[in-house]
């Protein structure tokens, strides 16, 4: 009986410290970029056609992050264990049927349950809450042999600490800069292309009296034979972009769609981006001082503006600004290049030098 014993109480401490790890880790990912978090519910929210909720998704994706972080402290550290096993099964059940849904339906193609840190595919997050529900079910159902010999009282107290401590955490990520940055723009980030030198372009001839056809490497086909060419002519040509990689799929456009993607990302001089997705729901005051800093540069720079707004808008704003460039792009990509709007994105030769939040625009850029 003792060695059944001991081994329950062994698979116990197991899956508790499991479990623990797991709902911090999220948390901490989550709460890490609680503005990204947001983003997430608010794909929830609208795939489920909750629009009246969408306003509130920064303060439910907060919410929940903190009661996720409150459920994994409870598990490893044995505080308030009794509720906490029911709320860890609980809240894994409700997770798990929305996972699923999610992944026979596709209604948001990434779930967001460890941030930007891991990416899972949505029958993969759906596997791992199955996994998820059996162990907290245990927890739930074996929560009497946990001993708690620390005082209610003191528990309670604990979990505030906790509670005030991840809650200033997520607060402080919220309005600066996430401190550990798990996306594509993070700061020394090269984000150039790869491979452009190789890509290859391939041209085909027809014979003229064969209708044979023939396919060539150029330039690496007989272009300067003056007979071989009487003999064939020219079909087309297709191109091998397989060895190129594109570091991010941002594409910037002026007013008129042209491409200036190239021109302010991989440039071999210094961009000063002041980035926007969103001109309805911008800091005005970030926005004015972020404007100012172009005449408050030390050093050699280009200063222009992106947007994921509609041109009569950004016209509507920046039109009293003189000699203001301003370029558009996709919202949901300046979202995930910088969590502020408005927010400086400065890049050096291509590599993310520095990205800084608008209540942390200082006075004057010193580039060196």
């Amino acid at each position: 009986m003792a060695k059944t014993n001991k081994f329950l109480t062994s698979i116990i401490f197991i899956i508790r410290v499991l479990v623990g790890l797991v709902f911090i880790f999220s948390s901490f990912v989550k709460g890490v970029d609680p503005l990204g978090t947001a983003y997430r519910v608010e794909d929830y929210l609208e795939a489920y056609g909750w629009y009246f909720m969408v306003d509130y998704s920064l303060m439910l994706g907060n919410f929940l992050i903190i009661i996720e972080f409150l459920l994994g402290v409870s598990m490893l550290f044995r505080l308030k264990f009794k509720l906490g096993s029911l709320g860890v099964f609980l809240i894994m059940i409700i997770f798990t049927v929305v996972t699923y849904f999610d992944a026979k339906l596709n209604l948001v193609p990434d779930c967001g349950c460890f941030g930007d840190a891991i990416k899972l595919t949505n029958w993969e997050t759906f596997y791992k809450n199955i996994v998820l529900v059996v162990m907290t079910f245990l927890l739930f159902i074996l929560r009497k042999h946990i001993k708690q010999s620390t005082p209610q009282w003191f528990q309670w107290i604990l979990l505030l600490f906790f509670t005030l401590g991840f809650s200033y955490f997520v607060y402080y990520n919220l309005n600066h800069l996430p401190v550990l940055d798990f996306r594509n723009w993070k700061e020394g980030k090269n984000m150039k292309t790869i491979g452009e030198d190789k890509a290859k372009v391939y041209v085909s001839y027809k014979n003229k009296e064969t209708g044979e056809i023939k396919e060539y490497l150029s330039p690496n086909y007989p272009w300067s034979d003056s007979v071989w060419l009487q003999k064939w002519e020219f079909l087309g040509q297709r191109f091998d972009n397989s060895s190129v990689k594109r570091m991010h799929e941002l594409i910037i456009q002026d007013s008129i769609g042209n491409d200036y993607t190239k021109d302010l990302i991989e440039n071999p001089g210094t961009q000063i981006l002041l980035i926007t997705p969103d001109l309805f729901k911008v800091n005005l005051k970030g926005l004015e001082k972020g404007i100012k800093l172009r005449n408050n540069v030390e050093g050699d720079a280009y200063f222009a503006v992106i947007t994921g707004s509609d041109y009569q808008t950004a016209g509507r704003i920046f039109g009293t600004y003189d000699n203001l460039e301003v370029y558009f792009a996709d919202d949901i990509l300046l979202k995930a290049m910088i969590r502020s709007n408005p927010g400086i994105v400065i890049i050096k030769n291509g590599i993310v030098f520095r990205k800084i939040h608008y209540n942390d625009f200082p006075e004057k850029l010193e580039l060196n």
